[in-house]
């Protein structure tokens, strides 16, 4: 059976020998690691409620390099601007040699 947290006791945190590089360069670029998950606690707690998260993980997810690149990609196409042309396509003229066709 799992022992209750009490506030003041320590907890342990292990990674994973094949963690992620950006989950490893979150860790070592926090100078308050237990604040930093506190807030990310915080979060979840506003937005889900207090819920077993475990229950709500899926199995298999993307990794955080694949959501990295295409992050980056869409990036790029928003700074593209061909990519991203908002404008309505150009109206094609009609003649009378359209119109004769027509009849």
């Amino acid at each position: 059976m799992k022992k209750n947290k009490s506030p003041g006791e320590n907890i342990s945190l292990k990674t994973k020998k094949s963690e992620d590089p950006l989950i490893m360069a979150w860790l070592n670029s926090q100078t308050n690691l237990m604040d930093s998950i506190r807030y990310l606690v915080e979060n979840e707690i506003r937005q889900n409620g207090v819920r077993n998260l475990q229950t709500y993980i899926p199995m298999e997810r993307a990794g955080l390099q694949d959501a990295a690149q295409q992050t980056a990609v869409a990036a790029e196409a928003d700074d593209d601007p061909l990519a991203s042309s908002s404008s309505e396509p150009e109206a094609e003229e009609i003649d009378d040699e359209d119109i004769e066709a027509w009849s």
